[in-house]
Formats: C-alpha cells, sequence, structure tokens
C-alpha cells in the first residue's frame, strides 16, 4: 500500500513517536528509581519494561505514517540506502532532538521535578562506547534483516531487542542519538553527563554505519547460479 501522507504528517508522527519514547524511559526511570528501596537491579528491571513495551505500541502505530525511526541513526541508515530523501532525513533528525527533549520535559513535570536539567551521570569509558556501538549495530542489524524477513515483527523485534539490551550492555542500550541527548537534560536516574553524550553518539553513528554495511553484504541475493 502507498504511503500517502504528508511530510508534515510523517514530521508530526515522529516528533511524538520520539517525545512518548523519552517521556517513557525517563519517566519509568523516575518510578522506578522511587519505588525500588535502592535496588538498582529492580530500578533498571522497572526502567526496561516500560521501555520496550511502549517501542512496539509506537512503532505498530506510527510505522505505517513514518516508519517508526525516532531515532537519528535509523534515519541517517535510510536516507544511505537512498529510502528516505536528505533533505527529508534532516528534518526527522530535528524533529526527533525536538520530541526528544519535549519528553523529557513532560517527565519531569508529571513527576514534580525541575523541569529543565542538566545531568551529574557519570557514563564514560572505553568499556561503555564499545556497549553503545554493539548496541546501536544489533539495532540497526534488527531493522534491516527483520524488515526484510518478516516486516510486520518489527515492532515486536525491535521492542525485544532493546529490552534485552539494557541487560546485556555495559551502557544500557541508549543507541540513539536523539535519546542520548535528551537525556542529558535529565538529572535522574536515566541520565548521562552532558560531556559523555558526545562520544556515545560518536560510536552510535559509526556502529549504525557498520550495521549498514554488513547488512547489505549480508541481505544481499545470492546468484542464481550459486558461488
Amino acid at each position: 500500500m502507498q504511503n500517502t501522507y504528508s511530510f508534515s504528517q510523517k514530521l508530526s508522527a515522529e516528533f511524538v513517536g520520539t517525545a512518548f519514547l523519552l517521556a517513557t524511559v525517563v519517566g519509568s526511570g523516575i518510578m522506578a528509581e522511587r519505588l525500588a528501596g535502592g535496588n538498582v537491579a529492580i530500578a533498571l528491571l522497572g526502567n526496561t519494561i516500560p521501555t520496550g513495551a511502549i517501542l512496539v505500541v509506537l512503532i505498530t502505530m506510527l510505522a505505517p505514517i513514518s516508519g517508526a525511526h525516532f531515532n537519528p541513526a535509523v534515519s541517517l541508515v535510510f536516507a544511505i540506502k537512498g529510502e528516505l530523501p536528505s533533505i527529508r532525513a534532516a528534518g526527522f533528525i530535528f524533529i526527533q532532538v525536538l520530541g526528544g527533549l519535549l519528553g523529557v520535559w513532560l517527565a519531569h513535570l508529571m513527576f514534580d521535578e525541575t523541569v529543565f536539567q542538566t545531568s551529574a551521570k557519570a557514563r564514560s569509558g572505553g568499556a561503555q562506547w564499545l556497549a553503545e556501538g554493539v548496541a546501536t549495530f544489533g539495532l540497526i542489524v534488527t531493522i534491516l534483516a527483520t524488515l526484510k524477513a518478516k516486516e510486520s515483527a518489527i515492532a515486536m523485534a525491535v521492542g525485544l531487542y532493546i529490552t534485552a539490551a539494557y541487560w546485556f550492555t555495559a551502557s544500557t542500550s541508549f543507541a540513539n542519538p536523539a535519546v542520548t541527548i535528551a537525556r542529558s537534560f535529565s538529572d535522574t536516574f536515566a541520565g548521562i553527563r552532558p560531556a559523555d553524550a558526545l562520544p556515545f553518539i560518536a560510536a552510535q553513528i559509526i556502529a549504525a554505519l557498520l550495521a549498514l554495511a554488513f547488512c547489505q553484504w549480508q541481505l544481499a541475493s545470492a546468484p542464481s547460479k550459486g558461488e
């Protein structure tokens, strides 16, 4: 079925989707930390489940409109693939960052936190940067491979991947430059110091490009007469 939505509708979908994603990430982090009684594992679990769940919901709802990227790394990959014009990709990325910031501020308001904050939570070092690379590589491969194997499963696949990656990566799987920027403005459970955000974003972009190159090889059709 041909996508007949206007560019403004697509931008709106990306804005609202990214805002709800960040409201969930930050809001559930605040709630989980308040209820966990100092148990960080329980707090992380309380942050993980809502994040994976909201991704399934948002992608299911909004993928028919905009593709449900909610992530500059994803938009960049589809621009390089030629499936998203560069000017539209730039618009997506800009609106994703704005939506992410709005989601963070909404979470602060809902939990009676100071609205405008910067995070003091340190997330730095080679292990963290590697973790972000692994998280983002896996996310892009999940998206591209699932789109080819079973497009209808993309929402569930992405939600489950992020749920798992919260726990198997040292960084708790930001895997998204817009999420990283937005979380740097929240001095809560989900935060990251602004000074630590840039290396995270660099690792995410590099890993996204590597994942695209891998998928272009891995998912290419074999020659009809064999190798």
